[in-house]
């Protein structure tokens, strides 16, 4: 079984390298170039101990003119064209290496706003930005510099290795020794230094997660006194991180001594052996200095190759969670067909839904008919399913039984580009981008829009007094998340870009439950120009969006249990009516 699992886990190595190389593949001739610089480095190196055993051997007892000035400019042109090796082995490797991650972190992105609702639902922000910054940078800094210990010093102990075997090839037998010793000592700590990159991977994700909220939720922190919490949190993750990063460490650095001391063993018979070929005239001083030399040069390529599997496994571990998330399966668009603009009609016919890996039921038996330019509410208790209904219009989520349509069209045989062309939505948790007014709100599809029409939303949402008094009106940058603002203004903002897009359906959720009364004021007399001739569905928090509205459905326990006008579903003295009694504050989200 252990044999099944190594030949596995191998076989899975060799696909991840695969496909790191796809990404090397397009920059080749720059990679090439590359590796040329290492082959040229490499081969700097045997020449200096081959000058060394020359100038001992012969240059000493027998110096010429031409050795006064030929052998220094040896020695300086030597490491001239080491320098302009390492520096050509050096840029290339780091073009390709920030291009591959440049093209690496594109492809997790482009993942990344493919995503289904529910894969964010299930996953840390912080998480994500971990695997996007940290994990994909691990891929490309430590098997760029595999590559480089691969190559170059390989190439390195290749060529000392010659020069060793022409110099004394019984010396050169005691210094191959060396290689199965490093080779049973880097095999012992491989498995290991696997194991303990993906835990640490996981950790840093997590700390970077309770960054992240810490962030986000400053405020909270600061009115209710976090900030202990939050610091014993973060000492936790940080804590834990540290303890696996010295763990990596002793791993890591329990080789380097090992691998030092073999060599020591080896260098110490070397001296023997000779010793005794000196006694017998075997040898000559330059012979000696120059295998000596070599051999001492060969322990530092040696130590590379006897780490680089510890990098290596940090550099797969890494790979596996980035093409893990590379491969997270998208929003499933199996619709083909494609409306220009709907009418508006909304069906669910003998709707219900459960969420994956729950046994709670979140709709039930729906049926319900909505007619084009129609308002209907749905109001009732918190999990209701209220908002699980109004997922299914946009195919957030798609309903497990039943049937969802639009103008008479199932909406799963509807494309996602074309279905939510048709959808507007205005939720409780606006979500604006870091950039200009104009720029939230001609958003997407509606990024090309006139600057006029841009100023026609901003009018129609009430905000063409707050804009115009900005020095900059329009191109005011508004901050994280719209943080420059006040609530109902990043509301009215939000519908602003919801007027822009001019779509014939619009869902409205929660849209002013978080507001003040005068904000709500202003918001609400936006959401009724946005409203007009449009069929809305509203999920309702406050009466004031529910009272006008063509039908009210109160749900329950993933049902519509009543239906009607406010009017008559308070004559029925029904849920609806106890709600209402109770005052607003019991139209939970």
């Amino acid at each position: 079984m252990a044999e099944v699992g190594a030949a596995e886990r191998r076989g899975r190595d060799r696909v991840l390298i695969r496909r790191v190389l796809g990404y090397v593949r397009p920059h080749w001739k720059v990679f090439a170039l590359g590796v040329l610089g290492m082959l040229a480095t490499a081969a700097t190196e045997p020449a200096l101990p081959a000058l060394f055993t020359y100038m001992l051997d012969t240059a000493l007892r027998d110096v010429q003119n031409w050795m006064l000035w030929a052998l220094p400019l040896a020695i300086v042109g030597l490491f001239v064209v080491r320098g302009a090796a390492t520096f050509t082995m050096s840029f290339a490797m780091s073009w390709v290496g920030q291009r591959v991650l440049a093209g690496l972190r594109r492809d997790m992105f482009a993942r990344l706003a493919e995503l289904p609702a529910g894969f964010f639902a299930r996953e840390s922000s912080g998480q994500l930005i971990a695997k996007l910054v940290n994990d994909v940078n691990n891929v490309t800094n430590t098997l760029t510099s595999v590559v480089v210990v691969l190559v170059r010093d390989s190439a390195v102990i290749v060529g000392l290795f010659a020069w060793l075997l022409y110099l004394n090839w019984r010396l050169t037998l005691v210094v191959v020794v060396l290689i199965p010793i490093v080779a049973v000592m880097v095999a012992a700590f491989s498995k290991r230094m696997r194991r303990l990159s993906s835990e640490q991977m996981r950790y840093t994700g997590e700390m970077t997660a309770v960054v992240e909220e810490a962030i986000r939720c400053n405020p909270v922190i600061k009115v209710y006194g976090g900030q202990d919490q939050e610091k014993s949190r973060f000492d936790a993750a940080n804590e834990r991180l540290r303890n696996f990063a010295r763990r990596m460490t002793v791993a890591s650095a329990t080789i380097v001594p090992m691998t030092q001391l073999a060599a020591a063993v080896a260098v110490g018979v070397v001296v023997c052996v000779v010793l005794m070929q000196a006694r017998a005239e075997q040898t000559t001083a330059g012979g000696f200095v120059g295998f000596l030399t070599a051999m001492l040069m060969l322990l530092a390529p040696l130590k590379h190759l006897a780490n680089v599997n510890g990098d290596l496994q940090r550099a797969l571990a890494a790979a596996e969670v980035v093409f893990a998330f590379v491969d997270e399966p998208v929003e499933p668009d199996a619709g083909t067909r494609v409306i220009e603009r709907a009418r508006g009609e909304i069906a669910f016919e003998g709707v219900g839904f459960s969420y994956p890996n729950t046994e709670r039921i979140a709709l039930s038996g729906i049926d319900l008919a909505i007619a084009p330019g129609e308002t209907v509410a749905l109001v009732g208790p918190s999990g209701g399913g209220k908002t699980s209904l109004a997922n299914l219009i946009p195919r957030f989520q798609a309903a497990t039984e039943g049937r969802v349509l639009l103008d008479g069209i199932p909406v799963e045989t509807l494309t996602l580009a074309s279905l939510r062309s048709q959808i507007a939505w205005v939720s409780q948790q606006v979500m604006l981008f870091n950039d200009t007014i104009a720029a939230n709100v001609a958003y997407g599809a509606c990024r090309h829009a006139p600057r006029e029409r841009i100023e026609a939303a901003i009018r129609a949402a009430h905000l063409e007094s707050f804009v115009a008094s900005l020095p900059e009106g329009l191109e005011t940058v508004i901050g994280d998340n719209g943080i420059r603002l006040s609530g109902g203004q990043r509301q009215r903002l939000s519908i602003a870009r919801a007027i822009l897009k001019d779509a014939p359906v619009l869902i409205l959720d929660e849209a002013t439950s978080a507001l003040d009364n005068e904000s709500e004021r202003a918001v609400q007399a936006a959401l009724e120009t946005l409203m007009r001739d449009r069929t809305t569905l509203v999920i309702a928090h406050r009466l004031s969006t529910i009272v006008n509205a063509d039908r009210i459905l109160v749900m329950a326990e993933g049902r519509i249990v009543e239906r009607g006008t406010h009017a008559e579903l308070l004559a029925r003295a029904g849920l609806y009516a106890r709600l209402y009694s109770a005052g607003e504050a019991s139209f939970a989200a």
